[in-house]
């Protein structure tokens, strides 16, 4: 038997081994989408920012409340999660959802968290390849409202209310990592289908104005980066790098809703990584970001300093 409790960046589970494959965990869970959200440590990822996307549409740091199964099939190469959870907070008084923000402001984070339908959150990983790892996640469920806090199931005018402020979310993702010595790619690209949008946009309308969450968003990156003190073995790291990403929350929208060109952007980050010892990584980098309504980049320097502990 072999049971633990976790405390790491932002989750706190209960983990019990059932056989060396399979293991159940409990508790405060990282939605395991792409790459960011569970590796979201400054030290692993480069720029001072995380990408767009992973703001906009798989919003990190995204936990939830919940439990189901984990392993490794090391003969396979395989790595799985798949857990229940609680989900977004879509209407809690006011909406937690827009076009621009995305998805954003919908994470319930453990604390006081509600649920009035459960979700389903999975990934599974390959590793097989010396260098590579390639993932495939998925989310799938209904946001949660307040409205269904002690209602009865024979008031169908209530009922009907509690429907409207209630979106559906059907996303998935695929990302890719490979190093090869000092070379280091990585990508993603997010897809998320939302229902009921149209519903939700009237309900949680303001001064008479429809609210503009689209019913599908897009998101993806490219990302390009080098260790020049690889060939030289140094322990330390520095790391230029390069990422090209764009997301589009209006890739679809329903209702009569008119498709809003702001909200689909383009950025172009550039930047270096110094890690003078493990843990620890000084940062600085330059963004260039364009929705498609400008006519010309706007600019932004960024510098940081990162510490695991």
């Amino acid at each position: 038997m072999n049971m633990s409790a976790r405390c790491i960046s932002n989750r706190l589970f209960l983990q019990y081994k059932i056989t060396p494959g399979l293991h159940f965990r409990g508790g405060l869970l990282l939605i395991p989408m792409g790459i960011v959200n569970e590796y979201h440590e400054p030290t692993t990822f480069n720029g001072v920012e995380r990408p767009l996307i992973d703001n906009i549409i798989s919003p990190t740091t995204w936990r939830e409340i919940g439990f189901g199964i984990s392993g490794n099939l090391i003969a396979s190469s395989l790595k799985y999660q798949a857990y229940l959870v609680n989900g977004f907070s879509g209407y809690n008084g006011t909406a937690q959802f827009d076009g621009k923000n995305g998805l954003r402001k919908g994470r319930q984070k453990g604390a006081n968290s509600y649920l009035s339908a459960p979700n389903f959150s999975g990934k599974v990983e390959y590793y097989g390849i010396k260098g590579l790892n390639v993932g495939v996640s998925g989310y799938f469920g209904n946001t949660q409202s307040t409205l269904y806090n002690g209602l009865s199931k024979d008031n169908d005018a209530a009922l009907a209310k509690a429907d409207s402020s209630v979106v559906g979310l059907s996303m998935v993702g695929v990302d890719a990592r490979y190093t090869l010595k000092g070379v280091q790619l990585r990508g993603q690209y997010y897809f998320a289908g939302l229902s009921n949008t149209s519903p939700y946009n009237h309900f949680t309308a303001k001064n008479g104005k429809p609210n503009d969450l689209g019913s599908a968003m897009t998101g993806y990156y490219a990302e390009a980066a080098y260790n020049v003190f690889r060939p030289l073995n140094l322990k330390d790291e520095l790391t230029p790098f390069v990422r090209l990403e764009g997301y589009n929350t209006h890739h679809a929208v329903a209702g009569g809703l008119t498709k809003n060109k702001a909200y689909q952007t383009t950025a172009i980050t550039t930047g270096l990584g110094w890690k003078p010892a493990p843990g620890a990584v000084l940062k600085a980098d330059l963004q260039f970001v364009k929705p498609q309504t400008a006519d010309k980049f706007t600019t932004t320097f960024n510098a940081g300093i990162g510490i695991l502990f």
